[in-house]
């Protein structure tokens, strides 16, 4: 099971469990293959007998915390965390290009909790001040998602994995994820492998991993995985917001936590 609360980063897992799983093929439709579970759409009628009928190793995405799922001992789990800052700029480029079918699919279809999801602000600080201050509005608590997967994170299978470390030595992530999930690499694709992890290659290609294949952007999957790197808010908020959100991430997570999440390679363990 993959978890996040970045959607980027369930993306880029899914796509490099798959590498892994099927050899650096390039032609797989990782979104099909590792659907969203509790996205409401497709229906769970649809989704189940599909992820059921796989015969490979399954691999599936959720955005929901630890006390939510019927965790099992018997499978394996990966948290993708991020800093805060840079996962409001990621959600804001999803929200800001998404057209009427994803409102429609969001807010109609059965089973909705909460208030309609509205049109974003122009202002991206606007944005921003209204997550901080309304805890993740208008989507899920990103403090409640990290610190329930990290309280259990000593556990022999969770793994958390940084999205910064991702960026900084996919190589060497990617070995670690794959002695994890005790799936053996096959060297002959090794570099087939890493181009198809590649941010790169995922863009060109996005229809294959992005939900849906990208159906709720006029824009295209491509515009799901947007710029792929950290610290786009450095130029926008204060050091007076900065010190805001330390000081609240400090409070809701505890200090080991947040100095994992600040930080690219530091050990979560």
């Amino acid at each position: 099971m993959i978890s996040t609360y970045a959607k980027a980063g369930t993306t880029w897992m899914q796509q490099i469990i798959a590498e892994l799983l099927f050899d650096g093929d390039g032609e797989l439709g990782v979104a099909e293959m590792s659907p969203w579970m509790d996205l409401r759409v497709p229906a769970k009628q649809v989704k189940l007998p599909m992820v059921e009928s796989q015969t490979h190793r399954r691999f599936l995405k959720t955005h929901l915390p630890v006390d939510t799922l019927k965790f099992s001992p018997e499978a394996k789990y990966i948290y993708i965390g991020r800093d805060g800052r840079d996962v409001v700029w990621s959600l804001y480029n999803h929200h800001v290009n998404a057209n009427q079918t994803w409102y429609d699919a969001l807010n109609n279809t059965p089973g909705r909790v909460g208030p309609p999801i509205e049109r974003p602000p122009e202002d991206i600080r606007q944005y921003w001040r209204d997550w901080l201050k309304r805890d993740g509005f208008p989507f899920w608590s990103f403090w409640e998602n990290l610190r329930s997967w990290w309280e259990i994170r000593d556990l022999p299978n969770v793994l958390m994995v940084h999205f910064s470390d991702l960026k900084r030595d996919m190589s060497g992530q990617i070995r670690g994820i794959a002695e994890f999930l005790d799936i053996p690499i096959n060297d002959d694709q090794w570099e087939s492998i890493l181009e198809h992890c590649s941010f790169d290659w995922m863009k060109k290609n996005a229809t294959k991993s992005v939900p849906l294949g990208g159906a709720f952007w006029d824009a295209g999957a491509q515009v799901f995985i947007n710029k792929g790197f950290n610290g786009r808010w450095a130029d926008m908020l204060t050091s007076a917001d900065c010190e805001e959100y330390e000081k609240l991430a400090e409070h809701r997570l505890g200090s080991e936590c947040v100095r994992w999440l600040a930080s690219a390679n530091a050990d979560p363990n």
